[in-house]
């Protein structure tokens, strides 16, 4: 789909949310892109400063004056500084079906006078193409586009990719929830495709709706006349005005709005209504139409029949009276496949008195587009920021998705065996002044063939799970990685190992070197701690991996315990020998010689005693 070809897009204001009372949903977020406040329009809604890009610059239209709504004169624009891809990433959504509308203006606010080209995508899917140069209203005033598409894991990523060198350009977005059985999804597919608006007509009645009237549409589409989209065909056209209120609008799960039915066209005499609605060949499309018996004339079933046909197929005969009665809501919709025109034709037929409309939507069936494995997708995310990969690189959404554009610079992927999704194949980031580490998270890229991360500043150690069993070539040469080599290199399918040039250190395990021995190739020089394997130094005894290896261990637990033994030993023996100190028991002869002699030497001390107690009277006495 091109909408600078599509004049259903040409649209000049914002429309506004205004849930009802009844309306369960309340996710919605209304950005103004390229702004830095957060404003309210005069519809009352709340337009939030811009947030959740990736990337980009602010911008302002050449001649604001001309636009009405502050969030249509600022834009967001990305310079191909910022890579060939850049996102918005709303988060933290519930599941479930959303509505998305974008609105897109030029008007030279670069001064170069070149509208870009470029291409959006949902959810990994692409659904807008903008070529240049767009026509001249719409690169002046800008055009809305709208789809309806569904998420489940948590966030949506609305992306913007670079046709050669052109900066993609967005006004605003807008993201609302809406009610999950809305449109048929069984009949469209829910989540394996996107509905993108191709035409949202009221009949009878000029364009309304949020922005641009009172008249409120809890999913905030806007309804455009139907006036200009009538076959040549078609003539004798009228307008019909209900008289009273029309019952069963704003009810689940479409929530069609009251102002629908209150108008219709119908024919004043013979004849068809015939609408021509522009279309892409090849696409199936979802054709929604409304109907309410608001002509007071018409009170009977059997007064007003008509056959509804869609591109030369009768597929429905309709009488609103017998379906629901007077002044009461109808639709009928019905799937166009593979249409081989651009022009979807709509024909009501008479077959009873004339045809009446009161709207009519088109809706491109996109079938989704397959997108990266979840697991891998986050692996590569932790990639990115521990890398710090450099944003001119555009690491941005989905690493694989959509297949129609490369995936991240750097990255290949393929197609999973069940063809369910993508996987990452290849990472080849050599030289890019890379200065991070790699993540732990790597070993979830179990379809990884080659990883070349040389020549660049990369830090840290090897994650214990480098080296998947589809891993074949492994280049980290001239970076700054220190520690030991893990055992889980030691795959057998390992063909190529450059590990050159770093700070490793510690045993090199004898099946990583075996890889030199079956014909691949090794190369682990220029790391001065490493050992082990022929061309290294021989490492320490029971030394592995720069620490001890499980012998060495064994060994000192050994050695350890033996040491223990002894001190144990020592211990005991000390204090057996202090007990026998208190205990020792000499033989019975020389305890009574000491018994003795001691007794001679206690007599000998009180004669001392006598005479120096005499000797201090003035008394010497005399011996005999």
């Amino acid at each position: 789909m091109s909408p600078a070809n599509h004049p259903l897009l040409l649209l000049s204001l914002i429309l506004s949310l205004s849930f009802s009372s009844s309306f369960p949903f309340d996710t919605a977020y209304h950005i103004d892109c390229g702004s830095s406040t957060t404003t309210t329009d005069k519809f009352n809604t709340t337009w939030l400063s811009d947030r959740f890009f990736t990337a980009g610059s602010n911008g302002l239209v050449s001649e604001p004056l001309k636009f009405e709504s502050f969030h249509e004169k600022t834009l967001r624009y990305f310079p191909i500084s910022s890579g060939k891809k850049n996102c918005y990433i709303f988060p933290e959504l519930p599941s479930g079906r959303y509505y998305l509308r974008t609105f897109t203006v030029y008007d030279n606010y670069d001064g170069k006078s070149h509208s870009p080209s470029f291409q959006l995508s949902v959810e990994g899917t692409l659904v807008f193409s903008w070529r240049s140069p767009w026509e001249e209203d719409i690169s002046r005033f800008g055009a809305y586009s709208d789809l309806i598409f569904f998420t489940s894991d948590g966030d949506a990523d609305v992306c913007f990719y670079s046709i050669a060198t052109d900066p993609p350009v967005i006004g605003s977005l807008e993201l609302i929830q809406i009610d999950p059985a809305s449109y048929d999804p069984v009949l469209t597919g829910n989540d394996s495709s996107i509905l993108v608006n191709y035409g949202r007509l009221t009949c009878g009645s000029n364009q309304w709706g949020p922005g641009f009237s009172n008249d409120t549409d809890v999913f905030n589409r806007a309804w455009q006349s139907d006036a200009k989209f009538r076959s040549s065909n078609t003539v004798g056209i009228k307008s019909v005005t209900a008289v009273r209120n029309v019952i069963n609008t704003g009810t689940s799960p479409n929530y069609f709005p009251a102002k629908l039915y209150e108008s219709a066209v119908t024919l004043t005499g013979k004849g068809n209504i015939e609408y021509e609605l522009p279309v892409d060949a090849k696409q199936d499309y979802l054709v929604w139409l409304h109907f309410a018996e608001i002509d007071v004339s018409v009170n009977v079933k059997g007064k007003r029949v008509f056959d509804v046909i869609i591109n030369d197929e009768n597929v429905t005969r309709i009488d609103i009276f017998k379906e629901v009665g007077g002044f009461a809501a109808y639709s009928y919709h019905h799937v166009a496949k593979n249409l081989s025109d651009t022009k979807l034709i709509v024909k009501l037929v008479a077959v009873v008195g004339a045809p009446l409309i009161c709207g009519l939507e088109n809706y491109a069936i996109v079938p989704a587009d397959i997108m990266t494995v979840p697991e891998q997708a986050a692996a590569m995310q932790a990639l990115k920021e521990s890398l710090r990969v450099p944003e001119r690189m555009g690491w941005n959404g989905d690493p694989c998705a959509p297949t129609t554009w490369d995936a991240w610079e750097g990255v290949t992927c393929h197609v999973n065996k069940d063809e369910s999704a993508l996987v990452i194949f290849q990472i080849d980031l050599g030289s890019q002044g890379l200065k991070g580490y790699i993540s732990d998270k790597i070993d979830r890229l179990t379809n990884l063939v080659s990883l070349n991360l040389s020549s660049n500043s990369l830090g840290g150690t090897l994650p214990a799970g480098l080296g998947q069993n589809s891993l074949k070539k492994l280049d980290l040469s001239d970076n700054q990685i220190s520690g030991s080599i893990p055992d889980s290199l030691s795959s057998s399918n390992l063909q190529l190992v450059l590990l050159n040039g770093n700070k490793l250190e510690g045993q090199v395990p004898e099946e990583l070197y075996s890889v030199g021995v079956h014909g691949g190739a090794i190369d682990l020089s220029g790391n001065k701690g490493l050992c082990g394997v022929p061309s290294l130094p021989d490492c320490p005894l029971f030394w592995k991996n720069g620490g001890l290896s499980n012998g060495g261990k064994i060994a000192v637990g050994i050695s350890c315990g033996v040491v223990f033994l002894l001190v144990l030993v020592i211990v005991y023996i000390c204090i057996r020998r202090r007990r026998n100190d208190y205990d020792f028991g000499l033989p019975q002869e020389l305890m009574s010689l000491a018994a003795k002699r001691n007794k001679y030497q206690r007599q000998k001390s009180l004669m001392a005693l006598e005479m120096e107690s005499q000797h201090a009277k003035g008394f010497i006495p005399s011996y005999t």
